[in-house]
């Protein structure tokens, strides 16, 4: 096992520190395949033609877990298989640990970009919560051997979640993302605009952007009320608002998965630090159980409890959190 000693009291880790927590997780992880390789359960699953999303090394991370838990529930019924589940359990645990320990190194970056990108419909809270998640993701894809720092490689990660987080539940009406895309980019024309002093036009912007006037026009109310049956191309063909809506309904299986098996761990994390009050208010609160994220209000109706109870627990639970973190890291 590689030992690293991560600075106190939430200090920044050093690209050493960074380097060595990444090594400490593949070793985990090649330890938990050694146990498993032999065994022809674990051999059907690690061995599959992964599709395109799955070819990537959290792919891969992710179908060794599935072997893993498929061998250990295996186990239950065949005592010859215990010995290897037992052994790929734990050392998935040891990489499950390094793993949020250097995801909750970069925690700084998560509230710095949410202090950046809090907005009317999503709060610096919501941000947070999108950026620990982003962070983990990060972690489970850093490759310590390539000349990039954790710190530097996890901002990214944590920007396109908390990006991604506002595309999808900031706006009144949910655009496609290359609608989101050329949106930004028109914002940036006006600032740079706005920054040299100069006048402009809505067909300044879209000649600099590369779209219709009409367009830019459309994107640019965005945040307003507009109809649904507003024409957004041109031609002979026009097509309304509702040919280029998503479907808020349909669910990406594969961010699905992702995002169930980083809440199961983020609850299992919970249960070893807070109480029942504790977790059962942050899951209400936060949606971790049913994605209904609720106010203050909405959670103290559940538990019988005022609005400024409901936060003060909230405040304790956060607290017992950030104290456990700067205790795992000391």
């Amino acid at each position: 096992m590689t030992q690293y000693r991560p600075t106190r009291r939430g200090r920044r880790w050093t690209a050493e520190q960074e380097k060595e927590a990444g090594r400490a997780i593949r070793k985990a992880e090649d330890r938990a395949l050694d146990a498993i390789r032999e065994v022809d359960l674990a051999q059907d699953i690690l061995g599959r033609t992964p599709r395109r999303a799955e070819k990537t090394k959290a792919g891969a991370v992710a179908r060794l877990e599935e072997a893993i838990e498929a061998v250990w529930t295996a186990s239950h019924e065949r005592s010859d298989l215990r010995d290897a589940a037992r052994k790929a359990k734990g050392a998935w645990a040891e990489a499950e640990n390094h793993r949020w320990r250097l995801a909750m190194s970069g925690r700084r970056i998560a509230h710095g970009e949410a202090r950046k990108l809090a907005g009317p419909f999503m709060d610096e809270a919501d941000l947070v919560q999108e950026g620990y998640i982003g962070l983990l993701r990060a972690a489970k894809r850093f490759d310590p051997d390539r000349k990039i720092r954790f710190s530097t490689y996890a901002r990214w990660w944590v920007r396109a979640q908390m990006t991604r987080a506002i595309d999808h539940n900031g706006r009144p009406v949910r655009l496609p993302g290359g609608a989101v895309e050329q949106t930004r980019n028109l914002r940036k024309v006006i600032q740079e605009y706005e920054l040299a002093g100069q006048d402009y036009t809505i067909a300044d912007l879209a000649r600099e952007v590369g779209i219709e006037e009409r367009r830019a026009r459309f994107l640019l109310q965005q945040g307003k009320t507009v109809s649904l049956d507003e024409p957004v191309e041109e031609g002979p063909r026009q097509r309304n608002l509702d040919y280029f809506l998503e479907d808020g309904e349909a669910i990406d299986p594969e961010e699905e998965a992702v995002r169930i098996q980083e809440l199961q761990r983020l609850k299992h994390a919970l249960s070893e630090v807070l109480t029942e009050r504790h977790r059962h208010v942050l899951a209400r609160r936060y949606g971790l159980e049913d994605d209904n994220f609720r106010t203050l209000s909405e959670v103290g109706e559940g538990l019988n409890l005022s609005r400024e109870r409901v936060r003060q627990i909230e405040r304790e639970a956060l607290g017992r959190l950030k104290d456990a973190e700067i205790r795992e890291v000391a």
